[in-house]
C-alpha cells in the first residue's frame, strides 16, 4: 500500500541488483509482493530475467511478473533499453502465462475424463454381467478410487478395521469373490 513512483526512486538508490535474489526468495511472504514488486522494478533491466525466471519456476505468480514489467516500462529512470526490454519480457510473460493456462485446463479435461471413465467401469461393476467385462487393471483403479474416496491408502497407516475392509474390499471389487462371509472368518 502506498507504494508510487518516489518509492521506485528511493528503492533504486537503497537496492542494488545483488538484491535480486534475496527479493525473489522473499515471493513466498504474499504480504510483502507490492512491495516486491516495486523494488525488483527499482533495478530495472538487471530484474528482466530473474523475474521471468522466477514466474516460470512458479515463485511468482504471472500477473505479478506482468506488473512488475510494466513498473519498469514507467520507471523514469530506467533507459529506453530497459522500458523496451521490459514492453518485450511482459509480452513474453503474458505468453507464457496463457501456456500453462491452456495446459492447465488440458490436464483438468483429461483428468475429468479418466474420472468419468473409471466412475463408468464402477458402474459396471454393480451389474455382475458386466463386471465380466472389465479387465483387473480397471477393477484395480476402481478399488484405488474407492479407497481414495474413502481417504484411505492401501499401503497407508491403517487401523485393524481398515485393513480388513480394504482386504474385503480387494478380494470382492478386484477378484470378485464373493462378499458373503460365514460368520467368525
Amino acid at each position: 500500500m502506498g507504494y508510487n513512483d518516489q518509492s521506485l526512486n528511493t528503492l533504486s538508490h537503497k537496492l542494488t541488483p545483488a538484491d535480486i535474489p534475496v527479493l525473489i526468495d522473499l515471493l513466498s511472504d504474499k504480504d510483502l509482493r507490492v512491495g516486491i514488486q516495486f523494488g525488483l522494478a527499482s533495478q530495472c533491466e538487471a530484474a528482466l530475467f530473474p523475474v521471468r525466471d522466477a514466474a516460470l519456476g512458479h515463485r511468482m505468480p504471472f500477473f505479478d511478473a506482468e506488473d512488475t514489467m510494466r513498473l519498469v516500462e514507467n520507471f523514469a529512470t530506467c533507459t529506453a533499453k530497459a522500458k523496451q526490454g521490459a514492453a518485450a519480457m511482459r509480452s513474453e510473460i503474458h505468453s507464457l502465462s496463457e501456456a500453462e493456462n491452456r495446459r492447465i485446463m488440458q490436464e483438468a479435461q483429461e483428468n475429468a475424463a479418466e474420472d468419468a471413465r473409471i466412475q463408468r467401469n464402477a458402474l459396471k461393476m454393480t451389474d455382475p454381467k458386466q463386471a465380466k467385462e472389465l479387465t483387473r487393471q480397471e477393477r484395480e483403479e476402481v478399488f484405488r478410487r474407492s479407497l481414495k474416496a474413502m481417504g484411505l491408502k492401501e499401503d497407508g497407516p491403517l487401523t485393524p478395521a481398515q485393513k480388513d475392509l480394504v482386504q474385503r474390499m480387494y478380494r470382492t471389487m478386484v477378484l470378485g469373490e464373493s462378499g458373503n462371509r460365514p460368520p467368525n472368518q
